[in-house]
């Protein structure tokens, strides 16, 4: 038996789909513990895409049972769409393979309308934020004030619930942000329609994973977003509303953190970031738009382009200790295989200091400037290589520089978009 994290150790986008969707093989259960529907994970298997935002991305393999653990905020429309999706592709045709628990917050109308209309109001000061909610509906949950999936399966608890929690909303929506106020019998409506299909997912995550623990069974948790997103480890405030690192897995689904036995970080062989903050190895130029157009880097939920840069070594430092990391999984090898020299950031330079710890001071952070060590580039394909004794001895250079500057093994390569370019070193199971 083991029990795995799996956490995005950059600013999010890093692969964590495709990588969770290989390592299900070997797990009976799969959780998401943090995040909602601002995340995006595209999976690929043969010929055919897929892109979940909620719903765990084993739900792609026959007979593992799929958690939404009480971390997770929840769009219900979203949900329901995304299941509809499922189906028509063949995928979940046993309902009974997914479970929500029911202290799941969910995402409400006026949540989604405070998030766009803050974005709108703040100007040259936004976060960033994808618009989907996510941010006011766990303020609503820290302060007590969150409609869960449990109450919205009772009629008479939500309609009380929305009732006594929407006047305060539609004073700020209209005397704050200018907008118009909601009806609280269009919500009513609308949200009671969900709950009959929605019925038959309810659970707790806590208790049915104690049961597959005792079972000897295999629980593979599933992160969104990025470490360097997390609400208290990232570049806050340029960061997501929950805690996506690996203890988030614990708090997320009410596991404890000794029932844990590995942690392993997605990392791009280069970086990613989408919205604002900081980004010290950004490529504002030529090969910045290479790295964009090579790797795809659109948003699999916004269809935003995401900012580029070199691989940062000094936050990838950062991701090891904040999560505990006990291996590395390097995906979009591929994408650097045109390129005849390979950047990466060691250090960074603030005035006149050097630097080898990500700085937790964002004024401070603003400043950095990357310290850059050239690698010389394997100018090949490598998408049909699918041992790593056989890769070329330039990309085997690269990976060990990585492990040596990281302190941290390497046990996925993946060097292309498909389950099957995939080269597994060390199974985590």
């Amino acid at each position: 038996m083991a029990n795995v994290i799996i956490v995005g150790a950059q600013w999010g986008d890093e692969g964590k789909g495709k990588v969770v969707d290989i390592y299900t093989e070997h797990a009976q259960n799969v959780v998401r513990y943090q995040g909602g529907n601002n995340a995006g994970h595209t999976l690929v298997v043969g010929d055919e895409k897929t892109v979940l935002h909620l719903i765990p991305s084993g739900i792609l393999h026959q007979g593992k049972r799929c958690i939404i653990g009480n971390g997770v905020v929840l769009d219900p429309k979203v949900f329901l769409e995304e299941i509809d999706g499922l189906k028509k592709k063949g995928y979940l045709q046993d309902d009974s393979q997914l479970m929500v628990d029911g202290a799941v917050n969910i995402i409400m109308p006026y949540h989604k309308l405070i998030d766009i209309a803050r974005e709108r109001k703040s100007g040259a000061k936004k976060i960033g934020t994808t618009g989907r909610g996510i941010g006011p509906t766990y303020e609503d949950k820290v302060g007590r004030r969150g409609i869960r999936f449990a109450d919205l399966l009772k009629p008479e608890t939500f309609k009380h619930k929305v009732n006594e929690v929407l006047p305060e909303k539609n004073f700020y929506l209209e005397k704050f942000l200018g907008e118009e106020p909601l009806s609280a019998e269009a919500i009513i409506e609308e949200y009671l329609g969900y709950a009959d299909r929605l019925r038959g997912y309810l659970g707790r995550a806590s208790t049915c994973l104690d049961v597959a623990m005792k079972d000897g069974e295999n629980i593979l948790f599933e992160g969104a977003q990025g470490s360097l997103l997390d609400v208290d480890h990232g570049t806050y405030p340029y960061v997501t509303s929950s805690s996506t690192i690996a203890a988030g897995a614990c708090t997320g689904s009410g596991v404890g953190p000794h029932c844990i036995d590995e942690v392993i970080g997605i990392s791009k062989a280069y970086v990613t970031r989408v919205g604002e903050g900081p980004f010290p190895t950004e490529l504002e130029d030529e090969m910045g738009e290479r790295l964009r157009a090579a790797g795809n880097e659109f948003g699999a939920t916004t269809g935003r382009p995401r900012r580029t840069g070199w691989l940062d070594i000094v936050a990838l430092r950062e991701a090891v200790r904040t999560n505990g990391l006990t291996g590395i999984a390097l995906t979009k090898t591929d994408v650097l295989n045109d390129l005849e020299t390979i950047k990466v950031c060691t250090a960074y330079r603030y005035r006149e200091q050097l630097i080898e710890e990500f700085p937790q001071d964002l004024d401070i952070l603003k400043e950095c400037t990357p310290v850059y060590e050239e690698i010389p580039g394997w100018q090949c394909d490598i998408n049909s290589i699918t041992e790593y004794a056989t890769l070329p001895q330039k990309v085997r250079d690269y990976v060990d520089r990585i492990e040596a500057w990281t302190g941290c093994p390497v046990v996925l390569v993946s060097v292309g978009p498909r389950r099957s370019e995939t080269i597994i070193r060390t199974n985590p199971f």
